[in-house]
């Protein structure tokens, strides 16, 4: 087996360093888990942590980066396949019954911006991400909208704005109470639509 280059091997220690704190956060929460403990778990020692990361900030934004990658990555497989605007939603449904609320995922996101209100810096990298999903959302409404002949009662950045809003809300209420149904989210992408709400 060839020898990794020094490159693949900081790539990998950074991976199994992300990989160890996103468990960690999602299990004993941002605060709870120092960046000792995420080097213990990993294997690795503190140094480790601090030749890939600049503190703990750093590495949470990463973290919170994989989990809305796989997050993408989910919604895209439930969509593929669907060819009607009944089937997307259907599908969106789907993922978002089983994404929305997510207790651990939830707390991590709250968590973390609130501990972030009175550091301008990582708010900035919040911002930036929060501004590229919304940016994303607003690409795949104008894209539906065009394929399906619906015309969006707003702008497709206000629209992804309001959708994005609710299903930040409606996940924090979520993980209070699972009860709560998620196809408020669906129904208002129908009234977007045009279609009757189910």
């Amino acid at each position: 087996m060839a020898r990794l280059t020094r490159a693949e091997s900081q790539a990998r220690t950074r991976e199994q360093l992300t990989a160890t704190a996103k468990d960690l956060f999602l299990r004993d929460g941002y605060s709870a888990t120092s960046l000792e403990k995420v080097a213990d778990e990993a294997g690795y020692s503190k140094g480790a942590v601090y030749s890939n990361f600049r503190n703990k900030d750093e590495l949470c934004l990463a973290v919170l980066d994989r989990i809305h990658e796989e997050q993408v990555a989910m919604i895209t497989e439930a969509l593929v396949g669907a060819d009607d605007m009944n089937g997307l939603i259907t599908a969106f449904q789907t993922w978002a019954e089983r994404s929305i609320g997510d207790e651990a995922w939830t707390a991590l996101e709250v968590e973390f911006a609130t501990n972030a209100r009175h550091n301008p810096e990582v708010r900035h990298e919040l911002a930036i991400r929060d501004k590229a999903i919304r940016d994303s959302i607003a690409a795949l409404l104008t894209g539906y909208a065009e394929q399906f002949s619906i015309t969006l009662p707003m702008s497709a950045d206000d629209a992804a704005t309001a959708l994005l809003s609710l299903g930040i809300g409606l996940g924090v209420q979520r993980a209070i109470d699972p009860s709560i149904p998620v196809n408020v989210l669906p129904d208002v992408i129908r009234l977007f639509a045009g279609s009757p709400t189910g």
